[in-house]
Order: C-alpha cells, then structure tokens, then sequence
C-alpha cells in the first residue's frame, strides 16, 4: 500500500501533511510513501531528509495521484492551474484532509461523485482513545499560542509588570474569551509573558482549567446551565442569550488592554461576542485577536486576514494561523494523521477499513459513491 503526499496549493499554507519522522514510522509498518518534490520545504523538511526516511520523492502532483491509494492533504482538494485536484482522485482511492464537510457541500457531493473513501480531521469524534488523533485541537495549539505573540508584538505595552529605575510599570490586562484549546494555550502564552490574565467561557466546568493556568475566571449567570454541546464544545446559545452575554461581558472587555476571541461552533458562523459599542469604550492603542475571523469573527468589524483599527483599537483578524508556525504545526499534524493511518492497517501495511470502529465510523465522509456522514448528509441532501 502506498500514501501520498502532495505539495499544499493554498495561498499562504505552509504546512505539509507527513513529515519525514512519520514517515519513517509508515516505512517501518511496510507502507511506501510517495512524496512531492518541494512539499515540505516551506516547512522546514526537505526532500533529502524525506529520502533518508525512507520515502520516493516524485517530481509533480498528478504522478502522487496516480501511484498511491492514499492522499493525505492538510487542506482540502482546491483548484488550481486549471484543474483541480478533486480531477486527480479516483474511484476507490482514500483521502484524509481538514475537508470541513459540514460547510464545503460542493467538495462533498464531487467526492461522492468520484466514489472516494474520504476523511476529515475536522470529523474526528472526541473520545479519549482518539485524543492522540485530534488535529483540532492540536492545530488550535498552535492559533492560542500566537495569538499572544500578535498581540504583544502590537500592544504600545509590557506585557509583564517591571521594576525600573523610572518606576514601576503595571502589566497588560489580558482577557481570553473562549477556554477550548486555543484559549488555554492563549491564557498560559500570556501568564508566561507575565500579563494578568482573566477569562471567560459559557461553559462553568472549564472554570478549573483556567484557574490552575493562574488566570481569573470571569463568572457571568446566563439563566440557562445548557451551554455544552456535543463532544464538549461549547453550544450556539440563543439571540437573548447572546445578548445578555455582550452586556456582562461589556465591562470586563473595556477594562482590557488585550481581548483575545476563540469562540467557534463546528459547522456554523461564528458568535458575534464583542460588538462595536464594546469596541468603542476600550483605551485606544488597545488590542483585539480575533480567531474566529474565518467564520464570520466574534468581534463585530473583524476581517479575515486583516488588521483594522476601529475607535483607535486595533483588530487583527488572522487567516489560517497554524500555517505562520509550520515546522511544529506539521509535525504535530502528521502525528495525528500517523495515529489515525495505524488504525487502518494490518500487520502487513495493507489499508483495512473497520467501520464498526467509532472512529473510522464517524470521521469518514464519504464511500461507494455516497454521503456517509450524518450531519453531513442532512445538510448536503
């Protein structure tokens, strides 16, 4: 059985799916791996150590295609040149990818289509035995933790209290909305810069997470205790909800010299948290990270890939973060993939789809030319 690696096409992405310490592990498991030339270069991983570890780099993307049963991508099949790469895939083949299925319908219904086996990372159930799967949140770890950096780089501040012979200078105030992954990391990038750190999450059991990251946990009564969804995120919560939500959190966010927002639900826009009335009342120079900006943003005037400033604070909405870190986002990545690839293989590296498996079960979208996905299916018809 052979897996292929092709170069990302993406504008800006910078990550590679396997990395030559994975693949080695692949080789080990009599896998072959085909690689194509200059895919993990703007990674830090060039193509000798990908040879070294046991991989066949190939010259263009079409002949990974061709050769391999396996694609494994870290985006999703995009166009490019005039063809895309749904085009290169063929009937039986398998594909594991950030496919994000329950917004890109014409991507799955091309899929099924072409009667692909595709996975998601994005669909990997959140259970204890797939923790070491989870690309999630390992890719969040990377958003939360430069998400600080953005800030402090921007910030007209210290981040930590200093002592100086013109006096004492006070530490930035630090506000994280959100205590998933990315908030987490957020929350201990910015105590390890020495900023006092607070934070707020809808869901009340999180509040002992954050306090053993040395941060305050901002406790607002929303009148509903159903704010956790399935797999342990956090819930859409009503317009009334929301409102109330904005209004409590006013005080906190003005009081802020940093907000960073984390806040997403899978498959769906992005709560909109901090509205401009909020934004209006913090000291100018102070700033605002949005992470949810490529789902609509939680801070109303946030944009995509952009730094605006609105009422003299600054608003920096990064677009697909992970990739700014590429060397660790890949291999963290690629283990994911790896642990998910194992699950799939026999003794003799042959692929063997179990889905009785939970895992293989509810991360595989589409198979023999259908919409295997639930939640899927029900949007995509």
């Amino acid at each position: 059985m052979k897996v292929g690696v092709p170069a990302e096409i993406l504008a800006g992405e910078r990550r590679v799916a396997l990395v030559p310490e994975t693949v080695g592990r692949l080789v080990k498991a009599k896998v072959g791996v085909l690689v194509q030339a200059g895919a993990g270069e703007r990674a830090g991983f060039p193509d000798r150590e990908y040879e070294a570890a046991g991989a066949t780099i190939v010259a263009d993307a079409a002949d990974v295609f061709r050769d391999a049963d396996v694609i494994v991508k870290v985006q999703r099949p995009l166009a490019t040149d005039g063809r895309h790469e749904v085009d290169l895939l063929r009937e039986g083949q398998t594909l594991i990818a950030f496919l994000a299925p329950l917004v890109n319908h014409d991507l799955v219904r091309a899929l099924a289509a072409r009667r692909v086996t595709s996975f998601s990372m994005d669909a990997i159930p959140r259970i204890t035995r797939a923790q070491k799967m989870d690309a999630l949140s390992s890719q969040a770890t990377v958003a939360g933790y430069l998400a600080v950096l953005i800030a402090a780089t921007r910030l007209p501040k210290f981040f930590p209290m200093f002592m100086t012979a013109a006096g004492t200078i006070a530490p930035a105030k630090v506000l994280v909305i959100g205590a998933g992954v990315a908030g987490l990391q957020a929350i201990a990038t910015a105590r390890r810069l020495g900023a006092v750190v607070s934070a707020y999450d809808t869901r009340p059991v999180v509040k002992e997470q954050v306090q053993s990251l040395g941060a305050k946990f901002v406790e607002i009564d929303l009148g509903t205790r159903d704010t956790e969804g399935a797999g342990g995120y956090a819930k859409a919560l009503d317009e009334e909800i929301l409102r109330r939500q904005q209004e409590l959190l006013a005080r906190t966010v003005a009081e802020s010299d940093v907000v960073i927002t984390t806040a997403q639900v899978p498959g769906k826009k992005a709560p909109r948290i901090v509205p401009d009335a909020v934004i209006r009342q913090m000291r100018p120079g102070s700033v605002v990270v949005d992470l949810a900006a490529d789902q609509g943003g939680n801070v109303e005037g946030s944009e995509a890939g952009r730094e605006v400033v609105r009422h003299g604070v600054l608003i920096v909405g990064p677009s697909n973060l992970p990739a700014s870190l590429p060397f660790h986002a890949s291999q963290m990545y690629s283990r994911n993939v790896h642990a998910l690839l194992s699950d799939m293989l026999d003794k003799e590296g042959n692929l063997v789809l179990n889905f009785d498996d939970e895992v293989i079960r509810d991360s595989c979208i589409t198979r023999d030319g259908k919409v295997v996905h639930g939640p899927t299916a029900a949007l995509v018809g």
